[in-house]
């Protein structure tokens, strides 16, 4: 909105042509995300608390140590999505139709995951929506986003994936790049989904993703970098960079009440729809595969949970003491501050990893 305004009096005022530049409103976006957060958490968590008696439903069968955590109320994923919805809205080049398929995906996991929540409240149980409901959810949704991509970004981009490390190295999907899209989009919804188990573990990963791909936006975007760099120019995903600056701020504002000992929880409100972003992003500047490097921590999670139930219902055995992977370390006696921060550490190694990809080709 900001875009579409301010500049116009740049004439006038030589400092609204600041709004013209990608990066300046990028960090606007962050800010302005951070600050509203920031205003409207005390707020909110206080009406949660007040519609929520009991707080998010505790796992009768999960460590011992989260009982000291019931009537810790859920669904601080609003916080996120208000404050980073707002905040794109202000910021980001509006005609951009790449926004709006973002935003899409991220309000519409938004809803998913506010349903499921809403159902474990009053339920009173830790279960939610069906598991065939929410995944046919999550297939309308992406189909949608994966169409449109289809039909927004340039014909030689559109239906391809690129593959890291080499040069120009395209694999044409046609046709199967919307499951291809699906996957991506859904696995990365769940994957954020499993991994925030513990007082601010999900959300500074989350953060580090967006951070990384807001970075990896603005080369893809620019075909002077992008050509330097020999990655797949995209016309129209530097304004994406606009969208995970917003992501950042939001993240942090949320952070704040979160940290342990949290004041409240994303809920799968907040999980579904960041994972569901980032995958989103990944796909529209051609780095989903770099996205399995960058976000490598919630690979790892969604991984230990496939091998433990495969293991059980072949041998009956379990291979972790729990999962998902944290479970497994709090089982084995850990903090969960340490298992927070060693795995932050982790985030932040893959990040760096992944983003030298771009330049190992």
């Amino acid at each position: 909105m900001l875009y579409h305004l301010l500049p116009q009096l740049a004439d006038e005022f030589i400092a609204f042509n600041l709004f013209r530049y990608l990066t300046f409103r990028t960090g606007g976006a962050v800010m302005t995300a951070l600050f509203i957060g920031l205003y409207i958490g005390p707020k909110m968590i206080r009406w949660l608390k007040s519609k929520q008696k009991e707080g998010q439903p505790i796992r009768a069968d999960g460590p011992e140590g989260h009982f000291i955590k019931a009537g810790t109320p859920t669904m601080g994923g609003l916080l996120i999505l208000i404050s980073v919805t707002i905040s794109t809205l202000l910021w980001a080049d509006l005609r951009n139709p790449l926004i709006w398929l973002a935003l899409l995906v991220m309000c519409g996991y938004g809803l998913i995951g506010f349903g499921d929540d809403y159902l474990k409240l009053t339920k009173r149980n830790s279960k939610g929506l069906s598991g065939r409901l929410k995944i046919v959810a999550q297939f309308a949704i992406g189909l949608v986003a994966a169409l449109g991509m289809m039909f927004v970004l340039p014909s030689d981009l559109g239906a391809h994936v690129a593959i890291p490390f080499f040069k120009h190295f395209f694999v044409y999907l046609g046709w199967v790049f919307p499951f291809w899209a699906l996957f991506v989009i859904i696995g990365s919804s769940n994957a954020v989904n499993l991994t925030d188990g513990l007082d601010g573990l999900a959300i500074v990963p989350v953060a580090i993703v967006a951070a990384c791909f807001g970075l990896i936006a603005y080369l893809v975007g620019r075909a002077d970098f992008a050509n330097y760099l020999n990655i797949p120019f995209v016309p129209g995903t530097g304004e994406l960079a606009v969208l995970c600056g917003a992501l950042i701020g939001g993240a942090m504002a949320f952070l704040w009440y979160n940290a342990p000992p949290a004041m409240v929880f994303m809920g799968d409100t907040g999980s579904l729809a960041l994972g569901g972003v980032l995958g989103t992003i990944a796909l529209m500047t051609k780095q989903e595969l770099v996205l399995a490097i960058i976000g490598g921590l919630f690979v790892l999670e969604t991984v230990s949970v496939i091998v433990q139930v495969a293991s059980f219902k072949l041998t009956g055995k379990r291979v972790f003491a729990m999962a998902p992977l944290h479970h497994h370390f709090e089982k084995k006696g850990w903090s969960e501050p340490t298992i927070v921060i060693r795995f932050w550490i982790i985030a932040v190694v893959l990040g760096i990893l992944g983003l030298a990809t771009l330049k190992l080709r």
